[in-house]
């Protein structure tokens, strides 16, 4: 009779497993779908920063009260770094702020510095192709 019981427990509780390990894939399924078309519809940096950061653009604008450029460019980086640092140290845990929020704070940065970098290397290679190329040269003596 207790081998019966046992059986029972042990089929029950694979059939509870095998359910949920299929449901989560199927939601991590729909969910890397969902990203693809992200990235397809030409939102590639915005589908590989809310990969990383799970945080939209306008919630980490938000977070360290910048002002969200009107005309598409981005914000500006020392504004950026300049909130960043004030409210990081204002949410210190040693000094009684909330380690949460220092964290919010920290993904709010890196999300808009994953949508600022692209940008300002563009910008940097533009203004070095305008230049030229100009090595320096030294003759031997």
């Amino acid at each position: 009779m207790a081998y019966r019981l046992i059986t029972q427990v042990v089929v029950v509780g694979s059939r509870v497993l095998g359910r949920a390990f299929a449901e989560a894939y199927k939601q991590a399924a729909a969910s890397s779908q969902y990203q693809r078309a992200q990235q397809k519809n030409g939102n590639a940096a915005t589908g590989r920063a809310s990969l990383t950061s799970g945080m939209t653009l306008d919630e980490a604008y938000k977070i360290l009260n910048v002002n969200k450029p009107a005309d598409g460019t981005v914000a500006n980086m020392e504004e950026v770094m300049e909130r960043f640092k004030r409210l990081f140290d204002a949410n210190n845990p040693e000094k009684g702020g909330s380690f949460y929020l220092q964290s919010k704070v920290v993904r709010a940065r890196e999300r808009l510095e994953a949508e600022i970098r692209p940008k300002m290397e563009e910008k940097q290679a533009e203004e070095e192709v305008k230049e030229g190329w100009n090595p320096k040269i030294y003759k031997d003596r």
